[in-house]
């Protein structure tokens, strides 16, 4: 039930090229390759049939605004801030719901109704408009069950290990069978410990709240030091202590021996199939207080032979707890869990009207981790009231990176569907919205022994009669490690966003229903490569690679500019973004990532919402342990003109090369022809320059432009480490 997160690279190969990350010293040290000596051949197959995709870029090509910091909407949300974001390109926008990663609820409307008269309990937003929505914030879950997930490392704590016996855990009642009309023995609540190392077991005490399970099992991991279940969920399994069985739980604080011996264990978990459905601490007169599960507080250690009780967790409301891990938690809260420090999402009268959508249909998230149906459905129907326009609707945000199993995920994403599709009939619903993967994703192995996170999701979906209400299929892309970063990662990004769309379609998502990655960048965390002319390199090689594989949009993340930062794990600076900017988020410079979104959007796309259609196109052109070098990515636009985005990946030389057109059916050749149109961005135009400030860069740009009357004997010469877009007429 939890997923793999091993970051594993496609190429295994081990290179001496790396990036070197020293302060004051250029982010490129390369071992250099033998110079070519004569032209090479990039190979465009034009035969109709073989088509991969087709696009419009205002609906193809967009950018992502996320949650921001306090004060920064005032700052960035201003006609100049727009025209300098906008001259980038990017065309649609999707909305992203940072509140859902940080395990808060989302009031995206600050005006609405608490369940609880006395205010406080689950939070509905007002669907009619009252006043200008400018901001929006998070509310932190007091019955939180986990330490830190993909969004929690820094922040928060869980209940199950914070020594308070007043606080506790509970799950989401929208799992259990009053709202998903299925026994709760379908949808197992689990909880678990991970002692960090192995110690010996005999004991457990559990301190229940209300609801508690009547039935329930504690277990143990079998895997080994180095597969634990979360990053290995196939490397071991769940195996129940001899005396981990409760078939008649009366809740209150129990003591369960588990074993006469003591066992070598690591992760111990709490496996809950059926509720005593009593009433929590905030009352018998909202149902959804009296369904799931709550646990106040865990011990686990031994029992000796006198009776005393010997616990080793740590209990303490910090990250240095002993850390726990949930299946879901209870969306409710109440206004003093407001969360200044993690910022504000802009509101939606501000999003909409800022210019930033350019006012084409944006991609508009709804909370369904830690949210409620009738606050979504109010959501949709303010936007619609409002006359904005919407493309999509993302359900959720990364349910993956907060270890939500996929028959839970997918039972949310039902009830979801049907509130929302009662406001609108009409409306496109998509997700998961992974966290950004290379590879399947892994779950523990249902009883079939099915593993595939994305494979069940769809078999629920499809067995329950609603794989109708997946209009797309999301996810995010943060392709390498933070820290971890070498230049021959380059070398690997066409082959993973290829695989990652042919896996997808493995795992049961209909080849009618359109991929698209809603959020992307190198990392996760932002370094000098970023800025850095790698980071131009990437992002062309990896939106070519994306949509020519077929997938139907990609979505830069962060429009915002929100300046150069030093990172936590090697002071690298860096930054998510198209600028660099001062203290009051004034810009100071272009980035890489600015003129490389400049080429795709402007250059190699025709802009609007013209049908372009893309091809397959290749080189020969490969270094000494066979890594392709040059790829090139070619479509046809409105205009009738063939445009080529090419990026030469060598760091140190240059390339001569002849473009080849062919077309399989016809058994014909084509070439350029008359006034064919040059745009190149490379490290001869742009060139960064990290020191203590953050860096800035020298030369910064613009793109090399030149215009070339072509013939079938034209070779066109791409410079060392550089991205060109080649545009012209065939013959």
């Amino acid at each position: 039930m939890l997923f793999s997160r091993s970051g594993t690279r496609v190429s295994g190969k081990s290179r001496s090229v790396s990036i070197i990350r020293a302060r004051g010293v250029s982010l490129l040290a390369f071992v250099a390759l033998a110079p070519a000596v004569c032209a090479q051949t990039i190979h465009v197959d034009i035969t109709p049939a073989h088509s991969t995709n087709t696009i419009r870029p205002n609906e193809a090509l967009g950018a992502g605004i996320d949650r921001l910091p306090y004060g920064a909407v005032d700052k960035l949300f201003n006609p100049e801030m727009v025209k300098q974001v906008l001259a980038a390109g990017w065309g649609p926008i999707t909305y992203r719901q940072n509140t859902e990663l940080h395990m808060e609820a989302w009031h995206w409307n600050p005006e609405g109704t608490w369940s609880d008269p006395s205010g406080k309990g689950y939070f509905t937003g007002r669907a009619t408009p009252t006043q200008f929505l400018r901001h929006s914030y998070g509310y932190e879950l007091p019955h939180r069950g986990v330490t830190h997930d993909d969004g929690t490392d820094l922040d928060g704590y869980s209940r199950l290990t914070d020594g308070d016996v007043n606080s506790y855990w509970k799950s989401n009642p929208y799992l259990t069978q009053r709202y998903t009309h299925e026994d709760d023995s379908l949808h197992p609540q689990w909880v678990f410990l991970d002692l960090a190392a192995r110690r010996p077991i005999t004991a457990i005490r559990i301190a229940w709240a209300e609801p508690h399970a009547k039935h329930y099992l504690v277990q143990y991991w079998t895997g080994t030091d180095t597969l634990d279940p979360i990053r290995h969920p196939t490397g071991g399994a769940w195996q129940t202590f001899p005396g981990g069985t409760v078939e008649r739980g009366e809740g209150g604080t129990v003591t369960l021996d588990l074993s006469d011996t003591p066992l070598m264990v690591e992760w111990v978990r709490i496996l809950m199939t059926e509720s005593s459905n009593t009433c929590d601490t905030h009352g018998p007169n909202d149902p959804r207080n009296c369904v799931g599960y709550a646990i106040r507080e865990l011990y686990l250690g031994n029992t000796t032979k006198d009776g005393d009780f010997h616990d080793v967790i740590v209990h303490t409301p910090a990250q240095g707890q002993t850390a726990t891990y949930c299946s879901s938690v209870d969306p409710w809260h109440e206004p003093a869990d407001l969360d200044e420090k993690m910022g504000d999402q802009v509101g939606f009268d501000l999003f909409f009207t800022s210019g930033f959508t350019r006012g084409l249909p944006a991609m508009i998230p709804i909370a369904m981790l830690y949210g409620v149906p009738e606050d979504s459905a109010n959501e949709i129907a303010y936007i619609e009231k409002r006359g904005y326009p919407i493309s999509y609707i993302e359900m959720g945000e990364e349910p993956d990176g907060h270890y939500t199993n996929p028959e839970d995920d997918a039972a949310l994403y039902i009830q979801w569907a049907e509130a929302l599709h009662k406001v609108d009939p009409k409306l496109k619903l998509g997700g998961p919205v992974f966290t950004g993967e290379n590879s399947d994703i892994e779950t523990w192995p249902d009883a079939a022994g099915q593993a595939s996170w994305t494979g069940r999701f769809i078999d629920y979906l499809k067995s329950h009669g609603h794989l109708g209400d997946l209009a797309f299929f999301s996810y995010e892309h943060y392709p390498i490690t933070p820290c971890m970063l070498q230049w021959s990662d380059l070398y690997d990004e066409n082959t993973l966003v290829s695989n990652m769309i042919r896996i997808w379609r493995q795992d049961g998502v209909p080849a009618d229903v359109p991929q698209f990655i809603t959020e992307s960048n190198l990392s996760w965390q932002a370094g000098e490569a970023f800025p850095d002319i790698f980071g131009a390199l990437w992002l062309s090689d990896y939106v070519g690679a994306y949509l020519s594989a077929g997938g139907k949009a990609v979505y830069y993340f962060h429009y915002m500019p929100l300046g150069i930062h030093p990172q936590r794990c090697d002071n690298s600076p860096g930054s998510f973004g198209l600028f660099s900017t001062d203290k009051n988020l004034k810009v100071k410079q272009p980035l890489s990532q600015f003129f490389a979104s400049q080429l795709i959007n402007l250059d190699w796309m025709q802009p609007g919402g013209g049908e372009h259609k893309l091809f397959p196109a290749s080189s020969d052109i490969r270094d000494a342990v066979g890594d392709v070098l040059v790829t090139a990515y070619a479509a046809v636009r409105p205009d009738g003109q063939w445009s080529l985005l090419v990026v030469n990946k060598d760091q140190e030389n240059a390339h001569r090369v002849r473009i080849d057109f062919r077309d399989l059916a016809k058994h014909s050749d084509a070439h350029f022809t008359g006034q064919v149109d040059v745009i190149t961005f490379g490290s001869q135009q742009y060139q960064w320059h990290p020191n203590v400030d953050g860096g800035s860069a020298n030369p910064d740009g613009p793109a090399a432009r030149s215009t070339v009357n072509a013939s079938s004997e034209t070779e066109f010469t791409l410079p060392q480490a550089s991205v060109s877009v080649i545009r012209g007429r065939l013959q």
